[in-house]
């Protein structure tokens, strides 16, 4: 018993380490199936797809920071302006005053200086990219050989259950990476539908905000918000029927994203229930923080395909499809 606590024990404090980890598979995944795709129809040999999968999307990164970079970098600094003038504009027709001038003061009363707290959050966003490039060197290292980092996981099973863990990981593999592409198109098409909306509204900064919308879309329930409130907030400060019209643009790009997109795109993707999926992202949010938030849809991907292949086919004898193996056809839910 003793050692099962120290066990749990060890396994909370290092819950963000882990948590690294399956961001590295995150990129893993995606890296490999780019790899694979370019194997498959390229002549280039698969040894070398996985160094021409990366080189093309630093290839892509770098044009794309060539020929819209500085107006990007632009765009965001601007709506780093405006944020605040809006959120006052806002706060003043709602009859709560100049909140941003306040917000000094109020953090003195807590015993916070003000500096103090800006300096905490450069201190988090320099930690966030430190682990980001974290995820990103051990996500090409895993891409680079992925049989060996399963093989080994596999080896801490009983010999009698190998075979049981490798389908287990294979087939939560194939449901990350469908998963994955299914939400990447998703997210690029709300960035694009996002940015043109914004820019056919008259909104400052279309790009960044469409480009704000289209990464914060990769959370799902609270990203869509987070996403569009910087709109929101900015069509505010112009007139009531403006920001009237940049929520209906929002809530419109949304409907289209899960009633056309997705039936599109995600055929074969797993559909996991909307409720379970909520209270997965809080639970992982409650237990490990933003970082939790962010990878709780994946997470509970995993984790659903690992319930219903071991334990409803295979410890109570249910008939149902698994997410990810290969032969399940059609839309792959509940």
């Amino acid at each position: 018993m003793l050692g099962l606590l120290a066990l749990a024990f060890i396994v909370w404090k290092l819950s963000d380490v882990f948590l690294l980890a399956f961001g590295a598979v995150l990129v893993a995944v995606i890296l490999r199936a780019f790899a694979d795709l370019i194997a498959a129809r390229t002549p280039i040999p698969r040894r070398w797809s996985l160094a021409a999968a990366g080189l093309i999307i630093l290839l892509g990164v770098a044009a794309a920071a060539v020929l819209f970079g500085a107006q990007i970098r632009a765009q965001l600094a601007g709506v780093s302006e405006q944020l605040p003038t809006a959120l006052n504009s806002l706060t003043q027709k709602l009859g709560l005053g100049d909140i941003t001038s306040r917000l000094p003061e109020a953090l003195a009363g807590t015993g916070v200086s003000f500096m103090g707290r800006i300096a905490g959050i450069g201190v988090t966003i320099l930690n966030g990219f430190a682990d980001l490039l974290l995820v990103v060197i051990a996500g090409v290292f895993i891409a680079a050989d992925p049989k060996v980092y399963r093989e080994g996981l596999i080896k801490l099973f009983p010999q009698s259950q190998h075979e049981r863990v490798r389908d287990s990981l294979d087939a939560s593999g194939e449901a990350l990476k469908l998963w994955l592409a299914a939400q990447l198109v998703a997210m690029t098409v709300v960035a694009v539908l996002a940015g043109l909306g914004t820019w056919l509204l008259g909104l400052p900064s279309p790009f960044a905000l469409g480009l704000l919308a289209g990464l914060l879309d990769f959370v799902p329930f609270i990203g869509p918000i987070l996403g569009a409130l910087p709109a929101v907030l900015i069509a505010s400060s112009v007139d009531g029927a403006t920001m009237l019209w940049t929520v209906v643009l929002f809530a419109v790009i949304q409907q289209i994203e899960g009633n056309v997109v997705f039936p599109l795109v995600g055929k074969r993707m797993v559909s996991l229930p909307p409720a379970l999926a909520l209270f997965a992202i809080l639970a992982t949010g409650v237990l490990f923080g933003p970082l939790g938030m962010v990878l709780g849809f994946p997470l509970a991907v995993v984790v659903f395909v690992l319930v219903k292949k071991l334990y409803v086919r295979e410890t109570l004898g249910e008939d149902t499809p698994v997410p990810g193996e290969k032969d399940t056809p059609g839309v792959t839910s509940v």
